[in-house]
């Protein structure tokens, strides 16, 4: 008796050991996953043949999810017909598929008087995009919004999902210095979004450090150059043009100091505004600390995530790599048999 007790007990002790071993073992052997970026498409103008392939090529390459910034060119009609014919391009997505708005959607729209109509326009992309907590796609991803608290009700394109221990999040941001328009009086969706832009970045990096993820992606239209240095003079600056970005890229940048994990911003301003040449060599991610940051243009691009392992975020896939004629589902065939 004396010794099936102890072997019990050598049992016993051994299960348990196995036991606290288990959540560690878990989290190193989880595997990665992809994301696809799709970039702006309707920069080079109305024509959504760009976007129906960069829907098909990194649908090939089955990844997790697709976040897609711009429904529409500047140029184009602001009209209920052309928003419900790109939902429905959108829609037929295989991969779940999230909307990232852009300035071009709505920030530029006039009615039929020639009078700006932007926030009516934002307001029914609303309603056609984000009127439930779904994602786009044929299969659906369940998403929260920012909509779901009262006091910004109206806001619901502001969305967040978490996926293999990354909090992602799209965050109204457009490119045209964040829609701050110089005239006199008072900025009033500037101002209001502002206000519930900052709600909703506490919120994220308070869940984010709540739960100890791994890491934040935080999806723009708009560059709020995160990395950049910023300007020290004791001398009074008398730019005329205030700066859209100001008080999220202040607000990222401490959030992010107390953040453990790594936050990485995506946005699709590519191409350096200082010398005005196109990024030929494709998106990649530049980083200062813990926060990174990566421009995705008129293309597209994989980015594969791997939890608990550096480097967390990895430009995989773009769509320059692809050779004429060849799909990305026969390009991945074809590299995974050349591997030795």
């Amino acid at each position: 008796m004396i010794i099936r007790s102890g072997k019990a007990h050598l049992v016993a002790s051994a299960l348990a050991v196995c036991l606290l071993w288990q959540p560690t073992l878990t989290k190193a052997e989880e595997p990665g996953f992809d994301f696809a970026v799709l970039g702006h498409s309707f920069k080079a103008g109305p024509d959504d043949a760009p976007l129906k392939h960069a829907i098909q090529d990194s649908n090939n390459l089955h990844p997790a999810f697709l976040v897609a910034t711009g429904i529409k060119a500047a140029s184009e009609s602001c009209s209920d017909k052309l928003y419900s014919q790109r939902k429905d391009l959108l829609d037929a997505s295989s991969q779940p598929l999230v909307i990232s708005l852009s300035a071009s959607d709505w920030a530029n729209c006039r009615n039929s008087r020639g009078r700006a109509n932007a926030i009516e326009r934002l307001n029914r992309l609303r309603e056609v995009f984000f009127a439930d907590d779904s994602s786009l796609g044929q299969r659906k991803l369940s998403l929260s919004r920012l909509s779901s608290t009262a006091k910004f009700r109206s806001y619901a394109e502001n969305a967040h999902w978490e996926y293999g221990g990354v909090l992602f999040a799209t965050v109204n941001l457009p490119a045209n210095n964040n829609h701050f328009l110089p005239e006199a009086g008072r900025n009033s969706e500037f101002e209001d979004r502002l206000v519930a832009n900052r709600s909703w970045l506490q919120r994220l990096f308070a869940m984010a450090q709540r739960k100890k993820l791994d890491g934040i992606v935080l999806f723009s239209d708009g560059d709020v150059h995160i990395l950049e240095e910023e300007e020290s003079s004791l001398l009074p600056n008398f730019s005329s043009k205030q700066d859209g970005f100001a008080s999220p890229r202040k607000q990222i940048r401490l959030l992010a100091k107390k953040f453990e994990g790594k936050v990485l911003l995506v946005d699709t301003q590519a191409g350096s505004k200082k010398t005005g040449k196109k990024n030929t060599q494709g998106p990649k991610i530049s980083w200062k600390d813990n926060l990174g940051h990566i421009s995705i243009d008129s293309d597209w691009a994989t980015i594969f995530v791997q939890p608990g392992k550096s480097p967390l975020f990895e430009v995989r896939e773009r769509a320059g790599k692809l050779a004429p004629n060849q799909s990305a589902s026969s390009q991945r065939t074809s590299r995974r048999l050349a591997r030795p």
